[in-house]
């Protein structure tokens, strides 16, 4: 009954003008809203939450709008604004939960942590006078506890493999950097890879270090990882197709009813306006991804290699409200340099929000062909007039199909029960030193170490102890050995290392960069007729 009193106070809701300002809301409307509000606190049969009932009516009118404009509650907007503002306060660790016991993964180089002394492997008891050992902690609990302001302290109690009594270590709260950039090397002699994981206020900063250090490498081509990239500043897009783009090239625009049309162009002098460029999509890069892929696509400047994006050309804009919360209102539509609308149809609200999963079942995922445009649709690129298309996202260049081989259902109970995560972690535990004494660097440990009969019988064993009901048949496990294999190589690594290790295992079977490798090797790149005066 109250979801339908408020789906039906949409219309009464407080209507918002471009300057926000309270002198310019409809005064009527919001009367309204709250002479309902009023009646339901004081005559419905039951207790209600008015907190609660608004943040529910707000939150139904914007998705009366559009899919991507949102309200942030206040104790919430820290944490969404973490990835964007690229850096955070806080101890500098990276934890996990396990058994009900809170462990230390990693601890960020040169933060609070590492300083003054606390180690992957110590599993945390107490912070300050609170036991948080075996009493049902969250994640959210946890963050809760050990970020605070710069410069505040905080004790951390840790239980350590060796050492009979406790540790107690005082961490005093700083900045923790949060990287956009997952990893960069070179993936092939003369071939460079970075992995960007979003756009934030740091990213061009960790894109521009990773194209040097790479160029001191000996690279020749860049391959610039999207794949799962959901986006995140606009100018961040900007700043990156900058590095590429020569000139003063138009990178995008955007117009909306209350927006004129604003033009974000290139002019700064790139790192890698020359050589040749690669990069990677998925059906998961999205919003700020594809201004960048567009941006590159329609001045001929590189390749886009996987397979069709997301489709989101809506731009939010951040509005700080006035008890905390943040409203991210959609303000204008982006446009590539072509004038290509790439925003996929949200007239269908349940259709938007299953688009991926009916794409799949169309077979778009697997076929190039299955995907149709109209030639409406159709658009030219700015050098060389090669085709491209409008609506439901950036549509590659080189279309790479999805990959179900050694993927069945024992590989997904595994993966997503977060076993081969979670193992990692518990078998360093107990052979840290020597997993460290057999192989000394990250190189060494990826030539030479295998998932072998002991490890995996290992891993099954605990697999069994989380999960007693689990089975699996021996035409089940050689189906997805391989893949099994790599994840668990792969997890090892992370967290002996880091992410970028992590993808310098993984990426060894990741079929579309695997696919962007060879075009650059068998000289197809050049076959595409891309302009050279960039």
């Amino acid at each position: 009954m109250l979801n339908n009193l408020f789906k039906w106070s949409l219309n009464c809701v407080i209507v918002v003008s471009t300057t926000l300002s309270f002198s310019q809301l409809e005064t009527k409307n919001s009367q309204r809203f709250a002479e309902v509000l009023t009646y339901v606190n004081q005559m419905y049969v039951d207790e209600v939450n008015s907190d609660e009932l608004t943040e529910i009516a707000i939150n139904a009118l914007l998705e009366n709008l559009d899919p991507h404009s949102s309200y942030i509650p206040k104790e919430d907007v820290d944490d969404a604004n973490e990835k964007i503002n690229g850096s955070f306060v806080g101890v500098g660790i990276r934890f996990q939960i396990l058994k009900d016991t809170l462990q230390v993964v990693h601890t960020i180089p040169g933060g609070p942590s590492e300083k003054v002394g606390l180690r992957a492997g110590d599993r945390i008891i107490r912070i300050d006078k609170d036991i948080v050992a075996n009493v049902g902690l969250k994640n959210s609990q946890v963050r809760e506890k050990l970020m605070g302001e710069k410069g505040t302290k905080v004790v951390v109690e840790v239980l350590r493999k060796g050492e009979k009594k406790s540790i107690s270590f005082n961490i005093t709260r700083d900045k923790i950097p949060v990287y956009s950039v997952d990893s960069y090397y070179m993936v092939r002699p003369g071939i460079g890879y970075i992995k960007l994981n979003s756009f934030s206020r740091t990213s061009l900063e960790e894109i521009q270090n990773g194209i040097q250090s790479l160029r001191k490498q000996g690279m020749e081509n860049l391959i610039l990882d999207l794949q799962d990239n959901g986006g995140g500043l606009l100018y961040g897009a900007q700043q990156i197709a900058d590095e590429f783009l020569s000139g003063n090239k138009l990178v995008v625009y955007s117009e909306g009813k209350h927006q004129p049309r604003r033009d974000l162009n290139a002019g700064e002098k790139g790192l890698w306006e020359k050589g040749r460029l690669v990069i990677l999509t998925n059906e998961s890069t999205a919003s700020a991804s594809e201004i960048l892929s567009g941006a590159i696509q329609d001045w001929d400047r590189g390749l886009i290699v996987g397979r069709r994006s997301f489709g989101k050309g809506l731009v939010q804009r951040p509005i700080d409200l006035s008890d905390g919360a943040q409203l991210r209102l959609t303000i204008a539509r982006y446009y590539t340099p072509s004038g290509r609308f790439i925003q996929k149809s949200y007239e269908d609200a349940e259709g938007y929000k299953n688009d991926l999963n009916q794409r799949f079942l169309n077979g778009e995922f697997t076929n190039a062909d299955s995907i149709k445009f109209p030639d409406s649709l159709k658009r030219n690129t700015l050098v060389t007039g090669r085709t491209v298309y409008s609506g439901g996202g950036i549509m590659p260049d080189v279309f790479v199909p999805y990959d179900t081989s050694g993927v069945n259902d024992m590989y997904r109970i595994l993966s997503r029960g977060g076993y081969i995560n979670s193992f990692g972690l518990t078998y360093l535990n107990e052979n840290r030193k020597k997993i460290e004494k057999q192989y000394p660097d990250f190189q060494t440990f990826k030539v030479k170490f295998e998932a072998d009969k002991n490890i995996m019988d290992e891993f099954f064993k605990y697999v069994k102890a989380e999960n007693p009901e689990f089975t699996y048949t021996s035409e089940e496990y050689d189906f997805c050995k391989d893949m099994l294999h790599m994840r668990v190589k792969a997890g090892l690594a992370q967290d002996m290392w880091g992410i970028s290790e992590f993808y310098q295992i993984y990426n060894e079977t990741d079929e579309i960069l695997l696919k962007a490798i060879k075009v650059l090797e068998d000289n197809s790149y050049n076959q595409m007729n891309l302009s050279e005066n960039n």
